[in-house]
């Protein structure tokens, strides 16, 4: 019987792991892999205390930070995936890789992953030159023309970010609404580097190595335009992996799981989760790392409590 299972191996996960080896709590981690969505990144430019730093970097210290504590109280199973979790009169059943693991607390902090444009040239230049993260991407577009896609918060604030250091930002969204909030657009259309492009229809993304175009339809008019540029950010939603466990905890309606924002635990008692799987108004690898710490010191007290 471990005190806590934790599923993931982001920066949510590995650093519950660290806090949980680190308090003796007997725990497993499962993650498929170590990293989580930034991994991906050629330079990471916003994680505390590190300048700068590649997702593959990044994800290699995050293994490497866990496995210096493997050992008596941190058991860590690799390369499988978490497949059901069941309740138990003695707390829960975790079955990952085949195999059931009992234990008393549960910490989920799978993540999620991006919606990802599936148009002619998307997966060519993934990473070259279309990125999914302003924060983490960001800089290395400096002085250069981009395009954010997307209509909702987060693309007007990726556009508000980048605006600060790249030449010019055009973001393109597929209707004449947008989801974001009034005074967040309000605020950024009076930027000169700005044009807003709506009733877009995305047709292609064209390079060589790298993004050096693209081309979309005029819905209203049906013209077709193509946009020189280098930079393409995709911000047209996340999918929570929260798939198999939609039976053992409530998630709103795109299947993110409800959490308390003081604790960080779910609706369900003895099960808390972290990172970008919730229904938290910010998703950063900071913000990740942060709130699986709060809930650690939280499920702590409770297991001693108890």
């Amino acid at each position: 019987m471990f005190d806590l299972i934790i599923i993931g191996g982001g920066p949510a996960g590995t650093a519950a792991a660290v806090y949980a080896a680190r308090k003796q709590l007997k725990t497993l981690i499962i993650a498929a892999e170590f990293g989580g969505q930034s991994s991906v990144s050629e330079n990471i430019f916003n994680w505390i205390g590190t300048p700068e730093i590649s997702g593959a970097d990044l994800a290699k210290n995050f293994k490497s930070h866990v496995m210096a504590h493997k050992g008596e109280f941190l058991d860590v199973a690799e390369g499988v995936y978490a497949e059901k979790i069941v309740k138990t009169d003695t707390g829960f059943t975790v079955t990952a890789g085949g195999k059931e693991y009992p234990t008393k607390t549960i910490l989920l902090t799978m993540g999620s992953q991006r919606r990802k444009l599936t148009i002619p040239g998307a997966e060519q230049f993934e990473n070259k030159g279309i990125t999914y993260c302003a924060s983490c991407d960001g800089p290395v577009f400096a002085g250069q023309d981009v395009a954010v896609i997307g209509g909702g918060n987060a693309a007007f604030e990726s556009a508000a970010q980048l605006l600060a250091y790249c030449k010019s930002v055009t973001l393109i969204h597929r209707s004449e609404n947008f989801r974001a909030d009034a005074e967040t657009i309000t605020k950024l259309k009076t930027n000169p580097k700005l044009t807003i492009m709506t009733n877009a229809e995305l047709l292609k993304i064209e390079g060589n190595k790298f993004v050096s175009s693209l081309t979309y339809k005029d819905t209203a008019t049906g013209e077709e335009k193509t946009l020189p540029l280098t930079g393409v950010f995709v911000e047209v939603g996340q999918l929570p992996n929260t798939g198999f466990i939609k039976d053992i905890v409530p998630l709103d309606d795109i299947g993110r799981i409800f959490v308390d924002p003081k604790t960080q635990m779910t609706k369900t008692p003895g099960i808390w989760a972290a990172g970008d799987a919730t229904d938290g108004l910010y998703h950063q690898n900071n913000i990740a790392a942060g709130d699986a710490v709060k809930a650690l010191e939280d499920l702590y007290l409770w297991i001693k409590t108890k």
